[in-house]
């Protein structure tokens, strides 16, 4: 493994690993409730994007991880991910726009979105960068941002599956 990769190794083997099982951990924790959830499509859209920014977190940390990894190869990689997230991202943001509206609780809806929208943005901003100046570490330590951001959110949204949707 080449720099600027090897020195992300261990974060990434960390981040996969410990990625992979949250995933699980999100996806029991919205099958123990997942009536309520069901009956909300602006948590099952959110639960989506969830899992969306989340899955390319450790898809992007296992790619970091491939052999003769190229930061411009990488950076390709992390905008095709970007993409195919960002889509999810804007159908789940219109539908929990439109469930909020619905059920009167319009005002939170920036707070619903921005917690799965962030990590996208900041991915996409990583890979422009990945791209653009392929010698600079810095698209590297973006994408680590985003998928911090990108579990952080996951666990928030976990304990909104888990508490918050019986209150």
């Amino acid at each position: 493994m080449q720099e600027p990769f090897a020195s992300w190794s261990e974060f990434n083997v960390a981040v996969a690993g410990a990625g992979a099982a949250l995933g699980g951990l999100l996806i029991v924790a919205l099958s123990v409730n997942i009536a309520t959830i069901a009956r909300s499509r602006g948590l099952a859209a959110r639960a989506g994007a969830s899992i969306a920014a989340l899955i390319l977190g450790v898809a992007l940390s296992c790619a970091a991880l491939i052999p003769g990894q190229s930061p411009v190869g990488f950076g390709v990689q992390v905008l095709i991910g970007t993409a195919l997230c960002a889509a999810i991202d804007v159908r789940s943001g219109l539908t929990v726009a439109r469930d909020a509206a619905s059920a009167g609780f319009g005002r939170y809806t920036v707070e619903r979105v921005s917690l799965f929208a962030v990590p996208t943005l900041v991915y996409a901003v990583a890979g422009i960068l990945l791209v653009a100046l392929p010698g600079s570490v810095i698209g590297l330590v973006l994408v680590a941002a985003a998928t911090i951001l990108a579990i952080i959110g996951t666990v928030a949204f976990s304990w909104v599956a888990l508490v918050e949707v019986l209150r």
